[in-house]
């Protein structure tokens, strides 16, 4: 019995050796080493992807998501490619929708050997009338987003926009 016990101690050593091992291989510039340094990241990110979606830059926009983007939606389904989402974007956003991080909700979790996923809430304005959103007069909504990080090279594979509540 006790051989058996320090047998399974020894392999679950080596096990938890082995994965710190592979981890530390993984990780490189392109991969950010720290949550702070990944929550940085996908801050800029997102701030990229919505400086874009604010002013309807949709060259930019496109710079980053994937091809077979996934968009599900609580209101309108799922989309699927980039530039269904384009299209969607230019027919029902530009010059009429303004969006806004809620302060304080963005959080970035790794996703090992693929990127990051991205939860927070935001908020949707009308353009027309502000240039900035009111928490307590607009509509708010979740979302989830996940970040394929290839060698460094960020892109937006799949979004889930729910709970969407006017104000």
């Amino acid at each position: 019995m006790k051989g058996q016990a320090a047998i399974r101690t020894t392999f679950c050593a080596l096990a938890l050796i082995a994965t710190a091992s592979m981890r530390g291989a993984d990780q490189s510039t392109s991969h950010p080493t720290s949550q702070a340094t990944l929550l940085e990241t996908v801050a800029g990110l997102d701030a990229g992807l919505f400086d874009a979606y604010n002013r309807c830059d949709l060259e930019k926009l496109a710079g980053y998501v994937v091809d077979d983007l996934e968009f599900y939606h609580d209101q309108t389904g799922l989309s699927r490619g980039r530039q269904v989402f384009l299209d969607a974007i230019r027919n029902n956003i530009c010059g009429k929708v303004h969006r806004d991080l809620l302060p304080g909700s963005l959080q970035a979790y790794p996703l090992h050997g693929y990127g990051a996923v991205e939860i927070g809430a935001h908020i949707f304005c009308d353009s027309r009338k502000k240039p900035k959103c009111d928490r307590e007069k607009d509509g708010i909504a979740n979302f989830v987003m996940l970040w394929q990080n290839q060698t460094g090279a960020w892109k937006l594979t799949r979004v889930i926009s729910y709970n969407h509540i006017s104000g």
